[in-house]
């Protein structure tokens, strides 16, 4: 049962919305909400609390582009956690190619290495018991309709997920758009590494979909955010069943952290061709997702840019 759950990127969007939902939940005992900004952050709890009339939330000060603010943000945690959603991201803001003090690119950092960091220093202080979620995309084994390519590596070596996360490997054609896929598969071997590594914690990638209000496209460029989140995803891509409204996009990750039907280090999304509906293992559409290997290659590149 999860009683205690902290949710990465809770002051907006489909962090928000899950927050809401999982209040609801007669479970639900305490909420942290890990966010970067504290006015931000305090607008959000007054809000949620005045939507559900809760008052078990609890603000986790944590910038998850940055292990360091993780890794303090843990020290600050009272009680051990329940669950734990990973939904903080998106496409790395206005120079997402750059590299950070740790060495990968902004993109890398804000949807992936802050999180490796956040589960590692839970699991070392032996504050999460049941279960991770990490927010992946359709994205990560790629959405056609959306011309966003499959991110197949020609060897899925250790090195070569190294010049994924710290951009090397694209060169002078850095598109956030299409690399935020590469980064998103990274990041869900990386989640089923840890299923083999750590069987007493369920460890599940789950995509929100297609899902409408959330922030995770504000930073494309204007063309591309006008067209794909002002008109394609309100009144084109619902009618392709490419979209979904913020609290189906949210729903995915609440029921997802209590169902007991799915397993961990496993990948669910939409079926093949949509971004809404029910939820499917992803292995059983791209293959390569269950190879242990290169589940083992991306969380030993992944894990070289967190120096202690």
């Amino acid at each position: 049962m999860n009683k205690t759950i902290l949710i990465t990127g809770a002051n907006a969007g489909i962090g928000k919305e899950t927050a809401r939902q999982l209040a609801m939940k007669k479970e639900t005992e305490k909420i942290y909400l890990a966010c970067r900004n504290l006015s931000k952050a305090e607008a959000a709890k007054k809000e949620l609390e005045a939507a559900t009339g809760k008052d078990f939330f609890e603000i986790v000060i944590m910038d998850v582009s940055d292990p360091y603010s993780v890794q303090h943000a843990v020290k600050t945690i009272t009680q051990p956690v329940d669950a734990l959603i990973m939904n903080a991201g998106g496409t790395g803001g206005k120079t997402p190619e750059k590299l950070t003090k740790d060495g990968v690119t902004i993109l890398t950092a804000s949807n992936l290495l802050g999180h490796v960091a956040l589960v590692d220093e839970l699991i070392k202080a032996n504050k999460l018991k049941n279960v991770a979620l990490f927010a992946s995309s359709e994205a990560a084994r790629g959405i056609k309709k959306m011309g966003m390519l499959r991110p197949e590596l020609e060897t899925s070596s250790r090195e070569e997920f190294i010049s994924v996360f710290d951009g090397s490997k694209f060169k002078d054609n850095f598109d956030a758009f299409q690399i935020y896929g590469w980064i998103k598969y990274g990041g869900t071997l990386w989640m089923s590494s840890m299923a083999n590594k750590y069987p007493d914690i369920k460890f599940l990638s789950v995509s929100p979909g297609g899902t409408r209000g959330t922030q995770g496209m504000d930073d494309l460029s204007f063309i591309k955010k006008i067209f794909i989140k002002h008109i394609g995803m309100k009144f084109i891509m619902p009618l392709m069943g490419m979209s979904h409204s913020l609290e189906s996009g949210a729903k995915r990750f609440v029921d997802a952290i209590g169902n007991p039907q799915l397993k961990s280090g496993k990948f669910y999304a939409s079926k093949k061709n949509v971004l809404t509906g029910p939820i499917v293992d992803q292995s059983a559409i791209w293959k390569d997702l269950d190879n242990h290997l290169y589940q083992k290659n991306a969380d030993e590149a992944i894990h070289t840019f967190l120096t202690s």
